[in-house]
């Protein structure tokens, strides 16, 4: 009688305070992060824009001012940069605060509070992550432009395939960037950046088209390991499909395989690192 006259009063208050759905948490938790974003805008923008920009100065503009490329390397570069502004965002946008929330701050402990899963606290991280890495990409795009000038070949006539390519090529990047910021701790970062993103950036055909190693086969499929390929040789072929690359039906099925697995490794370790 006792138990049953207990649970009245905590019946009454769930039908006065019914629990809320775990998509409206989800929303209120990407708002939250969108919202420090947008007040840090300007210190997003120079970490993400600086390093493209700066390429696109020397290779897309002052080299070929000075005749040192080739008619139509713009057409090549130009995606490539577009590639490397979105994976760097993509990834750096959730690998540091993942770095820093486990390390030092513990502020995940708060997220992990919420009444949602484990698993979409995660995959909140990874969204908000998409969501920065599609904007610098669409800020870069018209500076870049800007400075290249016209550009042979380049069109906007493919917008299906260049869809798909953005928001597969976000979601494998920010899957990466959440596995790299579960995996790697605060004194690690250096190393982050120096055995694993730079070489990346530099063997993952931004400056150069894959099908330009040919004349380096071992190396043309050596670096098809590493995602950054998929994503420049994507925007090559939605962007200046002119240009020789890797077969879009090839680019797809890569991205959404390593999108896959990436999220798979990271969720696992999040859960891990989560529980202990």
């Amino acid at each position: 009688m006792n138990s049953m006259s207990a649970a009245a009063p905590i019946a009454s208050i769930e039908m006065l305070h019914p629990p809320v759905p775990a998509w409206r948490v989800f929303l209120a938790l990407l708002s939250r992060d969108v919202r420090v974003a947008r007040r840090e805008l300007p210190f997003f923008l120079v970490r993400t824009i600086m390093q493209p920009m700066l390429f696109v100065i020397v290779f897309g503009y002052l080299l070929p001012k000075m005749g040192f490329t080739q008619a139509g390397y713009q057409a090549a570069l130009l995606p490539g940069i577009l590639a490397l502004s979105l994976m760097l965002s993509s990834t750096q946008s959730v690998t540091l605060p993942m770095v820093t929330e486990f390390g030092w701050t513990k502020e995940i402990e708060d997220r992990l509070l919420a009444p949602i899963s484990t698993d979409l606290v995660a995959v909140e991280k990874i969204v908000n992550a998409m969501i920065q890495g599609i904007i610098a990409a669409l800020v870069v795009l018209p500076l870049a432009r800007l400075v290249m000038g016209p550009v042979a070949g380049f069109t906007f006539s493919h917008v299906p395939e260049l869809l798909i390519v953005v928001i597969l090529s976000a979601a494998a990047a920010s899957a990466f960037g959440l596995l790299l910021g579960v995996l790697i701790s605060p004194q690690q970062i250096g190393f982050m950046f120096s055995l694993i993103i730079t070489p990346m950036i530099f063997f993952g055909c931004a400056y150069y088209p894959w099908r330009g190693l040919d004349v380096v086969p071992w190396l043309k499929y050596a670096v098809l390991v590493n995602p950054l390929v998929y994503i420049s040789e994507g925007l090559r072929a939605s962007l200046t499909p002119s240009v020789p690359h890797m077969p879009f039906g090839a680019i797809v099925g890569a991205l959404a395989v390593l999108t896959a697995g990436f999220t798979w490794a990271a969720l696992f370790r999040f859960r891990k690192r989560a529980i202990g």
